[in-house]
């Protein structure tokens, strides 16, 4: 039997915050960047949290975020962010996406961080909820180590997809039997790579296209603090059971009663 793999989308489904702009102030304290950077990560992390983020502006990100780290050391900032995980932990980790991670694995499934954001500020985060296996942007670094202002593989829109068909290709995974949590309409490839796609928290957009495809919709309303990703309140479990079960139920009404 093939196995199957859960993949969850970071910013705004498992946690709160874009993971990258939630680091500003420790990047800041450390000397990465200056008072006007950090003005402008603070304004993109306001815009962030209140209207998301189309392909166009995460473009734009992109592309600001490689000329700001060119000459930053890989390991320093993977080090740096380790470091300052509790100090950027207000409630941040979504309890609600820490039940279904832990669900999946139980369920025997491989569960995957598929982030456009940089690997050296996932990785961390991901080993903090228990999650190791990671997809993210890698930006290419010179044989010192330092970055260059050059991607190596940019975990966004379509590169999302690839990389997992990529991975399936590689590891055997049955991708028709396997999941996809996002929030954003920019994530849509992922979300048809695989049989079974769950819509968190979505934009405008995909919350449109849920519903014209009777994809479930969940809300995901708990965050915890990343210091103690484990403290979850006890009923946020049946809690989570039940909504994702009700709208995976409603959704295959929907669909029985359309065909």
């Amino acid at each position: 039997m093939a196995r199957t793999a859960a993949f969850f989308d970071l910013d705004k489904t498992v946690i709160a915050k874009s993971s990258t702009l939630a680091f500003g102030k420790p990047f800041y304290k450390a000397g990465f960047v200056g008072r006007r950077t950090l003005m402008k990560l603070g304004f993109a992390q306001l815009f962030y949290v209140l209207f998301g983020a189309d392909e166009d502006q995460l473009e734009r990100v992109r592309d600001q975020m490689l000329q700001l780290t060119a000459g930053w050391h890989r390991a320093e900032i993977e080090q740096l962010v380790e470091e300052t995980l509790e100090e950027v932990a207000e409630p941040l980790v979504y309890a609600e996406a820490l039940f279904l991670i832990d669900e999946h694995k139980r369920q025997g499934r491989d569960v995957y961080i598929v982030s456009a954001s940089p690997v050296e500020i996932v990785r961390p985060i991901g080993r903090h909820i228990g999650v190791t296996n990671v997809i993210a942007t890698r930006v290419k670094t010179d044989s010192a180590g330092f970055f260059l202002p050059e991607l190596e593989l940019y975990a966004m829109g379509p590169g999302k997809a690839e990389a997992i068909r990529a991975l399936a290709a590689e590891k055997d995974i049955d991708l028709e039997g396997s999941y996809a949590y996002s929030d954003s309409a920019t994530d849509l490839p992922m979300m048809e790579a695989v049989g079974n796609p769950v819509v968190v928290n979505p934009d405008k957009e995909l919350r449109k296209i849920a519903e014209e495809r009777d994809w479930p919709i969940v809300e995901f309303q708990r965050p915890v603090s990343l210091g103690d990703p484990r403290r979850v309140p006890l009923i946020s479990g049946a809690t989570v059971a039940a909504a994702i079960a009700g709208a995976v139920a409603m959704a295959l009404l929907r669909r029985r009663a359309a065909s």
